[in-house]
C-alpha cells in the first residue's frame, strides 16, 4: 500500500514536461488543477460558456509552453495562472473590440450619395490589391501568410517570419514554394483582355515589396 502511495505522489510530482508526454500524467495534471483554473477565470468572466473555453484553452497552452515552466521560479498553480491570465486578458480585448464595432455599426449615418460615389472610387483605385490578394488563394495558408506578411504589409522577411512564429530559414523556403507556384499559376493565365491577377502574381514573384 506504501509503495502505491509513492508511485502516486512521484507521477504527481513530475510536473508539467512529464504530462506533456503521457497521457495518463495529463490526466492528473488536468484533474489537479482543474478547479484552481475554473475558479480564477470564473472569477474575471461572466459567461459559463467563454469559462469553460478558456479553461480548456489553457491547458493545452500550458502543453504548447510547457519548456516555459521553471519550477524554481513558482508552482505549477503560479504558472497556470500567468497563461491564464493572458488569455483572459485577450478574450476581454477580444469582447471590447466586438462591443466597439456593434456600437460603432449600430450608430452610424446612412451613407449619402456623394459618400457611395467616393466609396465607388477607392473600390475601383483598390481593384488591383483585391486582385493580388485573390492570386495568393492558390498558395496553402503558411505560404499564403508569409506572402501576405511581405508583399502586402511590406513586412521585412526576418519580421514576417517573427510574427509567424517561424525561423528565418523556414521563411525563405516557404517563400521560394509561393513564388514558384505563383509562377506556374500565372503561366497558366491566358486571358488577356484582363491581365490584373496576371500581373499581380507577376510583381508577387518577382519580390515587389519585399525588404530585407
Amino acid at each position: 500500500m506504501g509503495g502505491t502511495t509513492l508511485t502516486s505522489e512521484t507521477r504527481g510530482r513530475e510536473g508539467p514536461a512529464a504530462a506533456a508526454r503521457d497521457p495518463d500524467l495529463f490526466e492528473e495534471f488536468y484533474r489537479r488543477h482543474f478547479d484552481a483554473i475554473t475558479r480564477f477565470i470564473a472569477r474575471r468572466v461572466a459567461d459559463p460558456h467563454t469559462v469553460a473555453d478558456l479553461t480548456a484553452e489553457v491547458f493545452l497552452a500550458a502543453i504548447d509552453s510547457v519548456d516555459s515552466y521553471r519550477p524554481g521560479q513558482g508552482s505549477e498553480t503560479a504558472w497556470l495562472y500567468g497563461i491564464a491570465r493572458n488569455l483572459v486578458c485577450a478574450e476581454a480585448r477580444r469582447t471590447a473590440r466586438q462591443a466597439a464595432l456593434g456600437a460603432r455599426i449600430a450608430g452610424r449615418r446612412l451613407l449619402e450619395a456623394d459618400d457611395i460615389a467616393r466609396l465607388e472610387e477607392q473600390l475601383d483605385a483598390e481593384a488591383a490589391g483585391r486582385r493580388a490578394l485573390a492570386a495568393l488563394a492558390v498558395l496553402p495558408e503558411g505560404e499564403r501568410a508569409l506572402l501576405e506578411l511581405i508583399t502586402v504589409d511590406q513586412l521585412t522577411l526576418p519580421e514576417a517570419a517573427a510574427a509567424l512564429g517561424i525561423r528565418q530559414v523556414t521563411a525563405r523556403v516557404r517563400l521560394h514554394r509561393a513564388r514558384k507556384t505563383l509562377h506556374g499559376a500565372a503561366q497558366s493565365v491566358t486571358d488577356q483582355r484582363t491581365p490584373g491577377p496576371a500581373l499581380a502574381r507577376d510583381a508577387l514573384i518577382t519580390g515587389t515589396g519585399e525588404r530585407t
